[in-house]
């Protein structure tokens, strides 16, 4: 099984953590369901960009990005040409060091 590897976020994952990842799941879902609670504002639809995350490393061993995401990735805070919709982002059989930026598009939170 993969490791995701989340750097620390000072309101997210102060300490960053590490879990074994199940390949063929998204990336959002695994990081709420090892309570790293990552902004999802639509629900994981792809039609926000608040789960947008860097990936540090294993980049190329996800999931194809398609359009639809290359668009929403233009209005995410903090673009790099590493950057996905963790919600669209497929793990596949690589470990993946992620980070998730400091600020989304929101100007609210979820909680």
């Amino acid at each position: 099984m993969p490791i995701i590897k989340v750097l620390p976020h000072s309101e997210i994952c102060p300490n960053g953590i590490e879990f074994e990842a199940k390949s063929g799941l998204n990336v959002c879902q695994q990081l709420l369901n090892n309570n790293v609670e990552i902004e999802h504002a639509c629900d994981m639809a792809c039609a926000c960009t608040t789960c947008h995350v860097v990936i540090k490393h294993g980049f190329n061993s996800l999931n194809p990005i398609n359009e639809l995401e290359e668009d929403l990735l233009d209005r995410a805070w903090g673009l790099t040409s590493v950057s996905r919709l963790s919600c669209q982002a497929i793990v596949g059989t690589e470990d993946l060091t992620i980070e998730i930026p400091k600020y989304t598009i929101n100007h609210a939170k979820e909680k």
